[in-house]
Order: C-alpha cells, then structure tokens, then sequence
C-alpha cells in the first residue's frame, strides 16, 4: 500500500485467500481501478462471482490498464475527472469527416484519438458520463498497437451490467478512430474502402494530428518562454488540456514537471478551488454569471526555484509550471494572459 503525493490517493492491491481473486482500489477521484475492472468485466460478474477461475482470468485483461494508471502517464484524467484532450491544427476538417463516417456507418458514438487522448468526437460521445469518458480513451491508449479490435466493454456509470461493443481502427501509428456500439456494425463491414473514402483525402491533417501527440496544443502554439508545463479545464464541458512538453530540453524532467503539476492540481482542488455546495447542479447558471479571477501560487523550495501558479476564472481553471526566473510579481498576469489565449481552443 503506498500514498501518492498531496492527495492521498492510496493503492490497495488485496488478494482474496479463500478465492485467490485480486480485487484493486484506489481511492483517488471515486477508485478508478475498481471502475476499470467493471468496464473490462461487469459488475455483474465481479458482485456476483459463479466461476472464481474464469473470472480470474478475465480480470487479467484489466491488468494492463490498471498499470497505466498507477504508472508514470502523460494523461491526467484520472486526478481531474475531465477528458484528456489534444488540439489538432485542423479540427474542423477531422471533425466533419467523423460525423461523415459515423452517420455512414449508423453509429453515433465515434472519436479520434491520439496517444489515449481524444482529438474529436461525435456529440453523443461528448455526452458519455463519468468514468467511461475518461477510461474508453485511456484504454485504448494503453493497449498494444493492432489494426483493428472488437472489444467488449461496460459503462461503469451508464450500461455496469450489459456490454456494449468498443471497435478501434488504427489511421496511423497512434491515432485510432473509436465506436463505442451494440451488436452493428460487424468488424468486418468497416472495410479499407470504407476507411479510404473517409480519410485518405485527410492524410495531411491526420499526420498533422499525430504530430501534436503529448503536446496537446497545436505546433507553434504561443506560449510564454517561461512556461514549463500546464494544466486547462473547462470544468463544464470537463474536458483538460495537460502537457509538459514546453522547452523539454531544460530542467526539470518531464516525469518531475507531471508530479509537480499533479500534486499542485491536488493541492489547489482540495484547498484553494474546492467545488462549491451543489455546483454539479448549477453548473449552467455559473456559465453566464460574471465571476472574478481567483488565484494562487507555490514557489518550490531551495535549490529548485520552479514557480506554480493557478487561476480560476468562470468555469476555467489553468494550473501553470514556470522556470525560477519568472518574476513572482507577474504570475497573475502571466497566468491571465495565458488563460486568455488558451480560452479558444476548449
């Protein structure tokens, strides 16, 4: 059992002696491996165990998942509850040809995504609930690379108890359209011609896609020189921007920039921006009522000097990591700015 930084999140792995069946939990943002299990296999099957080795079995195909999870990751939608995403430089383009395919093949729920984070989808599959928005794409990221799959999946939160159908083609190395369906369209119907005709004239824009990868902004993007690392989330639409990548030749690494920032995330979620009372409620109303920037900022101790800023305007919140030379005095103003530009693209 170990504790993950200021939030406390705590990894259990239990082994049932009279069963021998592993159960896992981790009490970070409502115990996202145990979700992961009923996504992979059903609560039906996990409450109500018949066959003790078959479901052993069966569990194994979480594993993998549940790996990527307490490992090292480049997504953070297991602390945020938001939708890990990336910004490609021709969204529009991707975004009319997904609706295209998904109207062609009868499925309403269609994404792209790229390196577990999800660069567009269709409107129904913006409107999955929580965690299956956040572990579909995660699972897909975190399975070996294959041309095409049919894999079985719940909805912890929308179908725990009967399986829909999760198929996965890959457009390129990397970047692999999604349906989330029942029993149609077969495997076998989404055929290269099919594919070819969707996107083989968006080939450019799809490499273009690829390229952003752990980035998430588009290539070229205006950022501030001293800025390390941020975190965005439109807490409404609850989709995040999370990358590291800025000046990734400097100090610190990047493993060190996504502790840093998901620790601060930790920190400022809990004691600085808490959820108000019954937010989930009024989250619409919020929307169009003028609200003042709050903020706050951390400056690490001797012998690092890296600065976090965080601000909160409306139903957006940017969490930023800076180099020591950023003068502490402009934070804010650094922090609004940016907070500025990004508002655009979520």
């Amino acid at each position: 059992m170990g504790e993950e930084g200021t939030g406390g999140a705590v990894h259990l792995l239990c082994l049932a002696a009279s069963s021998g069946v592993p159960l896992f939990c981790r009490s970070s943002r409502g115990g996202a491996p145990a979700r992961q299990q009923v996504l992979l296999v059903g609560l039906e099957e996990l409450t109500n165990i018949r066959n003790v080795e078959r479901l052993k079995k069966e569990l194994r195909a979480s594993y993998r998942l549940i790996d990527s999870f307490l490992g090292d990751s480049e997504l953070i939608g297991d602390l945020t509850q938001c939708v890990d995403c990336v910004i490609p430089p021709e969204g529009s383009l991707l975004q009319e040809a997904l609706c295209g395919f998904a109207e062609a093949t009868g499925t309403a729920f269609v994404s792209l995504v790229v390196s577990g984070r999800v660069a567009a989808a269709t409107e129904s599959w913006w409107r999955l609930g929580m965690p299956e928005a956040v572990l579909l794409p995660w699972l897909v990221g975190s399975l070996p690379p294959q041309a095409a799959r049919d894999y079985p999946v719940y909805l912890p939160h929308g179908s725990p108890t009967v399986p829909h159908r999760l198929l996965t083609l890959m457009l390129l190395p990397g970047l692999e359209l999604c349906l989330l369906c029942g029993p149609r369209p077969a495997l076998s119907q989404l055929d290269p011609q099919l594919l070819e005709r969707w996107w083989q004239p968006l080939l450019e824009p799809l490499r273009a896609c690829l390229s952003v990868g752990p980035g998430a902004l588009p290539n070229g993007f205006p950022l501030h020189t001293d800025i390390l690392g941020l975190l965005l989330l439109n807490l409404e639409l609850k989709r995040c921007l999370f990358t590291v990548e800025p000046l990734r030749d400097k100090e610190p690494s990047l493993q060190q920039r996504q502790r840093l920032l998901r620790n601060f995330y930790s920190l400022v979620s809990t004691t600085h921006f808490p959820p108000e009372p019954g937010s989930s409620e009024k989250t619409e109303d919020a929307g169009h009522r003028i609200q003042l920037p709050r903020a706050c900022y951390l400056v690490l101790g001797p012998g690092m000097g890296w600065q976090l800023v965080a601000l909160q305007l409306g139903l957006r919140q940017l969490l930023l990591l800076l180099s020591p030379q950023s003068p502490t005095h402009g934070l804010r103003s650094l922090a609004t700015h940016t907070l500025h530009a990004l508002t655009p693209l979520l």
